[in-house]
Formats: C-alpha cells, structure tokens, sequence
C-alpha cells in the first residue's frame, strides 16, 4: 500500500528515491573521519532493518545524496530521518553544538526511468572529482564506488543490481567517466539536478 507523507510523495515498495540534503548555511556536516563512519553504520544498520537497499550513495562535507529502493513496507523517507536524527545528536553532543545542522527537511524525489536511475548512480559516484575533492571518484572513502568496482568490500551495495544493469565494473568506470569527462546528462536528468545545483 502506497505511503504518503503531509508533501504528498508517495512512498511504495519497489520504487527508487533519490534523498539528499545540506549542512544549514552549506557549513560542514562532516568534521573528521568517524562521522563519516558513524552515519554509513546508522544507514547499513537501518537499511538491513527495514528493508531498504541503498544502491549508490555519497557522503559529501557538505551535503549527502542517497539512491535507495524500497523493498519492505517501511517508508525510505524513513531511513535519512532515523540515520541523521541520530547522527545529529551524537554530533551536537560531540561538538557542543546548537543550532540546527541541516539547511531544513531531507528532499527526496522518486526516479521516473531506467535511463534516469542509471544516470544518477554515476552522478552521484562523480560528487568527489565534480566538487574538486579527489581526481579519481575511487579515492574518496566516503561513498560505495569502490564497491561497485569491485575495489572494496563493504555491505552498503547491491550487486544484484549492479550486475543486471552492467556487464561488468569496467563498464560502469567507463560510464562514470564518460559523464565526468563531459558532464554531459539527459535532459530529464539535468532537469531533476538543477535544484541541487542552485
């Protein structure tokens, strides 16, 4: 049965979500490594709980961006409250912050095609490189490209999925690359990204 929050998205089983969302004032929500850490835990321990896959995310200083299908009843929408809730309290305690930390409500959008999804997997795996962090999206620890590959073994990744949309990591690293080189995306794509950009 379709879940629908007061902003009128629906949340149903099998659907695909884009979630994302930014420190308050673009200030860091990430200060050192274990945050890091503390919030690919949370979203590790939450999504086996409530049976949500997280197919490709990033964890940015500034901001995150997660790709998630539902796959129980529970609502995705469910999923970055319950991580950064936590995350939030462990981190005003940790640096004696006050304030809020995040610039409001996560936002979240459903994914509308195959060309679509697959386009913001490998958006979402180039953050690093297109934000000026790292030269190669395989040397920032903080999202699940390495895994895609086949570099790093982690839990945070479907490989079920990346094996039906892909022959192989070769392929995607092609893919991801091609997108960085030019920056070049679908205009439905680029459409649904101009918020972020802003």
């Amino acid at each position: 049965m379709p879940y629908a929050r007061k902003d009128m998205l629906i949340w149903q089983t099998g659907l695909y979500y884009h979630i994302y969302n930014r420190g308050a004032h673009q200030m860091s929500i990430f200060r050192e490594p274990t945050n890091y850490l503390f919030v690919t835990e949370k979203l590790g321990h939450y999504a086996r709980k409530y049976h949500l896959a997280v197919l490709a995310y990033c964890l940015m200083p500034t901001h995150y961006h997660l790709l998630v299908r539902q796959d129980g009843a529970e609502p995705a929408g469910n999923l970055p409250q319950y991580v950064f809730n936590s995350y939030t309290k462990a981190y005003n305690l940790k640096y004696s912050h006050s304030g809020t930390l995040f610039e409001g409500r996560f936002r979240a959008k459903p994914i509308q095609s195959k060309s679509h999804l697959l386009h913001l997997c490998r958006y979402i795996h180039g953050n690093p490189v297109k934000d000026g962090l790292v030269d190669d999206p395989a040397a920032w620890p903080y999202s699940n490209y390495p895994e895609w590959i086949g570099e790093r073994h982690g839990t945070l990744v479907d490989h079920d999925f990346i094996e039906n949309q892909f022959d192989g990591p070769q392929e995607y690293k092609k893919f991801l690359f091609q997108y960085l080189q030019t920056r070049a995306l679908p205009d439905e794509v680029r459409k649904f990204l101009v918020e972020l950009e802003k």
